[in-house]
């Protein structure tokens, strides 16, 4: 204690705790945001079964031999039945148990302490979604007993417009389920593989709107746009005699190919693929192609009261619908920390 005062640290140091009062802010700061990039971008249908199958179809490439004589009868047959695909739906939960005496307690933040973990664990939920619908695995059917029912991910569908690293290999769907990919040597986002990639899915009837990747493909990618080798953006700020301030851009979000204008969508909940070297995939998007299925909604259910507890089971069941693969396009095996070439 001073000699001279009573002072803040005397006030600390009396046991236990000390006398001063805390001073917390009733108020939870939180980092984590709650967009979903490519579930707000893409419909959504509802599933009658644990199976969602749907069927694809394509008009045949121009005949530029097509042509008939004057009155000849009718000859071959050029219908086509077109194929029929499927995905298995996935449970995704959060359980939240809360005791008696946590619910009744005074809680910083929040009045009620079930309520808030039920929100944010829903929160939790569809972000967990987000990231497994970017995801590389498979389609795997529910037994019922011991093995879970998987959606295939994006990248296990697209076979027609793939570009991979050297080994890297596209499964997709066949009798029922579709296989995970084969993952290839890690390599540089290059220029020439977005204008291909773009052109490919364009070729097959597809009109590509969104290029989505990992944050850090999509900067290394906007600053690839300003490189002399580009030749595609100027850092420009507009002085004139203008009196608002001049701004600088440093940034391309919109890319403008041959075959349409691409939104460049960072997607901060798509993970790497967890190698050797981490990598990510990069996707040539045409949302109007993929659809969420539900086969039931987000839906929160209270379990048995079995104590001095509240438990919560919050649950979706749910599949990825890939209307055609051929919509879209993926540049896999893509090192996010190496440069972007031309």
């Amino acid at each position: 204690m001073s000699t001279a005062n009573l002072d803040s640290a005397d006030l600390k140091g009396v046991g236990y705790n000390g006398l001063i009062n805390e001073d917390v802010m009733q108020q939870i700061w939180d980092i984590s945001k709650i967009p979903l990039p490519l579930t707000d971008m893409i419909g959504t249908e509802t599933c009658k079964n644990s199976y969602k199958e749907w069927t694809t179809d394509e008009l045949a490439a121009p005949n530029l031999a097509n042509k008939a004589v004057d009155g000849q009868d009718a000859t071959g047959n050029d219908t086509k039945t077109g194929a029929r695909v499927g995905n298995h739906c996935q449970i995704s939960t959060k359980i939240v148990r809360v005791s008696t005496r946590a619910q009744e307690s005074d809680v910083i933040g929040r009045s009620n302490e079930l309520i808030y973990q039920v929100m944010r664990r829903q929160q939790e939920l569809k972000r967990d979604v987000e990231a497994i619908m970017l995801s590389r695995q498979a389609s795997v059917a529910d037994d019922g007993n011991t093995t879970a029912g998987q959606s295939a991910g994006l990248p296990a569908w697209l076979v027609t417009n793939d570009y991979r690293g050297a080994g890297g290999s596209a499964a997709g769907f066949s009798n029922g389920t579709v296989a995970a990919p084969v993952a290839g040597t890690a390599r540089a986002l290059s220029e020439t593989m977005v204008r291909d990639c773009v052109q490919a899915v364009y070729t097959q009837g597809g009109d590509p709107t969104v290029l989505m990747s990992t944050p850090g493909v999509i900067r290394k990618f906007s600053e690839y746009l300003f490189s002399s080798s580009a030749r595609v953006a100027t850092l420009m700020a507009d002085q004139g005699k203008s009196d608002m301030p001049a701004v600088a851009l440093g940034t391309v979000n919109v890319f403008v190919t041959d075959f349409g204008k691409l939104d460049l969508v960072p997607n901060r909940l798509q993970q790497l693929i967890d190698l050797s070297t981490d990598t990510a995939d990069v996707y040539v998007l045409d949302p109007q192609y993929l659809s969420f299925g539900y086969l039931h909604g987000y839906r929160t259910e209270p379990l048995a009261k079995t104590g001095l507890s509240d438990v919560r089971q919050i649950a979706v069941d749910w599949t990825l619908i890939v209307h055609t693969e051929k919509a879209h396009g993926v540049i896999a095996d893509i090192d996010p920390t190496l440069a972007v070439v031309a």
